[in-house]
């Protein structure tokens, strides 16, 4: 049996691993806190997943685990933990944890001499004072862009901290020097001993004060960016399974934004494993059964004669999604074309600023970069959603 600790339902699990488990041949339970929230033809049991020990009880307690993981931000380090108790392949569970918590993510990384960046965690309690600007302000262990801002001055910085407090009043606050440059994305592979590229995605990102990420373009980290990318990440103890880690390049170095223990999401990593035309879920699934890097079949992203774009649309109000395309595949001119639905007709919601807005993805993947872009234009140009209040 293999067992997933999950959250809410999300396209990776649904769409990515549960069908490459299936592929391989194994059965599959979730373990979730919101069971009523899964489809009921899985194999669903609720348990408290943010507790190591109440996952140990119930892998005890059910068919002999073959394998043990997560793809969720939130659950890393508890999954970790768990697997590491029952002796089942997994991730450095402190490694989890510095990678969740941004805190400790910036001091791991001064304390090997590599980068400093200035950088404060505000209690609950603390008032919210910074000494250099622009800053970054966000949730220690936040997600998705969510509650992150860019500030000003100390009168911004006391407005948006007051803001996120009504929403998070628990929530220790990171406050960091804004880091300019391009922003990129570092996705690598896996095992104990090994750590392979998968390739990364350039970042254009809307207006501030918020960084929702509106397109990416194929663009993996040439040799000499990998290479310190990885000196940082050793730093961090990131190794095991699937990492995305996102970065700005600033006077011709890398300098990390954030490191997330999993699989790019949003279904990017759907994305990519279309892009470089091998089994992504199923090799994630493997090295979680104990299998090594070496015995996947990864090209090298710089060998890649594909490039793609992915679009996020956008919800630019508040409101109830009325009419929205449902998922379109096309293939025009040689050019591999999606769009996937990230927000259900009938839903309400307010504008965040964040990826929270999303209400879809398009892609579209080629041999030529102009003409991909100008694919999706065009393919953009032909789909319609409608908010109304």
């Amino acid at each position: 049996m293999l067992y997933l600790t999950a959250l809410n339902p999300t396209d990776s699990v649904l769409d990515g691993l549960l069908p490459a488990a299936d592929a391989l041949g194994l059965p599959v339970t979730v373990l979730t806190d919101r069971p009523d929230d899964w489809p009921g033809t899985l194999r669903v049991r609720g348990c408290p997943v943010r507790d190591p020990l109440a996952v140990v009880e119930v892998l005890r307690e059910g068919p002999a685990a073959a394998g043990l993981f997560s793809n969720s931000d939130h659950l890393q380090a508890a999954t970790a933990l768990a697997a590491r108790r029952l002796g089942l392949p997994g991730k450095d569970p402190e490694a989890a944890r510095r990678c969740k918590d941004k805190a400790a993510t910036r001091q791991a990384v001064a304390d090997a001499g590599l980068d400093v960046v200035r950088a404060r965690m505000l209690t609950p309690e603390q008032p919210p004072t910074f000494d250099v600007f622009p800053a970054v302000v966000k949730p220690r262990d936040g997600v998705a862009s969510e509650d992150a801002y860019l500030v000003t001055d100390e009168h911004d910085l006391t407005r948006r901290v007051t803001e996120i407090r009504r929403r998070r009043p628990d929530a220790p606050l990171v406050v960091e020097e804004y880091l300019p440059g391009e922003v990129r994305t570092h996705d690598t592979l896996g095992d104990a001993g090994t750590l392979t590229v998968l390739g990364g995605w350039r970042t254009t990102l809307g207006p501030p004060p918020t960084f929702t990420e509106l397109y990416l373009d194929w663009a993996p980290a040439p040799p000499a960016t990998a290479d310190e990318l990885r000196v940082q990440l050793d730093a961090l103890g990131v190794r095991f399974g699937a990492c995305h880690t996102e970065f700005v390049v600033h006077r011709g170095r890398p300098r990390l934004i954030e490191v997330n223990d999993r699989l790019i999401g949003d279904r990017m990593d759907l994305v990519l494993a279309e892009l470089l035309g091998v089994p992504l879920f199923e090799y994630v699934i493997r090295l979680h059964l104990g299998e090594p890097v070496a015995d996947l079949d990864l090209p090298d992203p710089a060998a890649i004669r594909r490039t793609a774009r992915v679009e996020y649309v956008c919800a630019d109000r508040g409101g109830t999604l009325r009419a929205a395309p449902g998922p379109v595949d096309a293939v025009r001119d040689g050019i591999r074309l999606g769009c996937r639905p990230l927000r259900t007709v009938g839903t309400t919601a307010e504008r965040t600023g964040t990826n929270r807005d999303y209400l879809a993805v398009l892609h579209a993947i080629g041999s030529d970069p102009v003409a991909v872009g100008r694919a999706l234009v065009e393919f953009r140009a032909g789909l319609d959603w409608v908010i109304t209040r």
